[in-house]
């Protein structure tokens, strides 16, 4: 096993593992230094706590079930592309990505050039498709580390013709339309004509045509970017391009013809986003993650004392205290106090006082446990969207929080 408390779970629970065939677990057991402390301490310039008894927890047989649920409800001849941006949504894309891949999906996407060259030096060899803004000088590092990346700009033309003088590579290139979401992408009004100059640009490789979606859980507003959308493409030559404009929701509920990829998300992570009334299908997911911490101390506060900073909860009568080793630089919110629960051998039990820097409290009074015990804060009981709607955010802004000092620990 690795230093510390790396694989907690595992090892505690190895009825639980078959460690005859299970690929991931070994996998994750043989490479989990190298690629939580180098990559978390070079990348994220910080160093990764292995010797803190709080983790999140990363269930890689639920996340292969979401990713084949999905892909059984896609028509076989249609391409998936796996959102794993923001280090899988703070799940880890470089552990994930091969279940991911092995679980039928085709291609990856992420946010910047810097999280593709992680998938790569990771020796993750399927496509990869940069979906943000990539800056001009930077091209060059794309093509190098054989990424694809997003273009829609006479900069980024000129970058690309640029980096292929230099380098004798023709990057790979997919045009962002802009059709409602007015983030980044070509405006719709110029769309046709900068389709035709990169088709026409013999030192481009283009691959695809892509959009998105701003308001998916609204037909009547998405229907108005599914016309930019057609107008533009039936004016240009699509022949042997990919062309991806439904996101995690236009993947479960709107069928496009002009459309031969498909972008998932976070349905993958077995959560949910917002649907329009009329659903699509609706894939059986699971969670994949869960964040726990064992317990460091148990005492005892009397009636009436206070917990935590600003006594913002006071006992009423004895109450018996727990405290785990989590907190808002962590990525739980600071918003969160007293309103949470987790989960300690099977009871609820409520957080009480202000959540500190480094840990919090829960009121495990008439619950049986000791030192060591593990208070789950995310589980099947505890979801992350509860915490979303007491935030009043959505559930995907909260996992990616939980990746700054916490370990990821895979199990199956």
């Amino acid at each position: 096993m690795c230093d510390g408390s790396l694989f907690l779970f595992a090892s505690q629970q190895k009825e639980k593992v078959n460690r005859s065939d299970n690929i991931y677990y070994e996998f994750a057991r043989k490479n989990y230094s190298l690629y939580n402390i180098n990559a978390m301490k070079n990348i994220r310039q910080t160093k990764v706590n292995i010797h803190r008894d709080s983790w999140v927890e990363i269930n890689i047989e639920n996340l292969a079930h979401n990713a084949k649920e999905i892909r059984k409800n896609v028509p076989s001849d249609t391409k998936l592309l796996a959102v794993v941006k923001a280090d899988a949504y703070g799940h880890g894309s470089v552990m994930l990505a091969p279940t991911l891949l092995a679980s039928g999906f085709d291609m990856l996407g992420v946010a910047s050039i810097d999280e593709g060259v992680d998938l790569r030096n990771a020796k993750i060899t399927a496509d990869i498709l940069v979906l943000g803004a990539v800056p001009v000088w930077a091209v060059e590092s794309a093509v190098n580390a054989d990424l694809a990346i997003s273009i829609f700009s006479k900069e980024h033309l000129l970058a690309c013709k640029n980096a292929y003088e230099r380098t004798g590579i023709k990057p790979k290139v997919h045009i962002k339309l802009d059709t409602g979401m007015n983030r980044i992408g070509v405006s719709f009004d110029e769309a046709v004509e900068f389709i035709k100059e990169a088709q026409s640009a013999e030192y481009l490789n283009l691959q695809g045509i892509f959009t998105h979606f701003a308001n998916a859980e609204d037909r009547d507003k998405t229907q108005l970017q599914i016309d930019k959308w057609n107008k533009v493409l039936s004016q240009v030559d699509t022949t042997g391009l990919l062309l991806h404009i439904q996101n995690t929701v236009g993947t479960m509920c709107y069928d496009i013809p002009k459309s031969n990829m498909r972008r998932v998300g976070i349905a993958l992570y077995g959560l949910w986003t917002d649907m329009p009334d009329d659903k699509g299908f609706r894939p059986d997911l699971r969670p994949v993650m869960s964040l726990k911490g064992r317990i460091v101390n148990i005492h005892t506060a009397k009636d009436g004392e206070g917990v935590s900073y600003g006594h913002k909860f006071i006992a009423n009568g004895d109450r018996k205290i727990a405290t785990i080793p989590i907190g808002y630089a962590d990525g739980v919110s600071r918003c969160l106090s007293n309103k949470i629960n987790g989960t300690l051998n099977g009871k609820p039990v409520p957080q009480v006082g202000n959540i500190t820097m480094d840990q919090m409290m829960f009121d495990i009074t008439g619950v049986n446990a000791e030192i060591g015990d593990i208070i789950s804060l995310i589980d099947d009981k505890n979801t992350v969207d509860n915490w979303a709607n007491i935030l009043g955010t959505i559930n995907y802004e909260l996992t990616c929080r939980l990746k700054v000092r916490l370990p990821r620990v895979y199990t199956r």
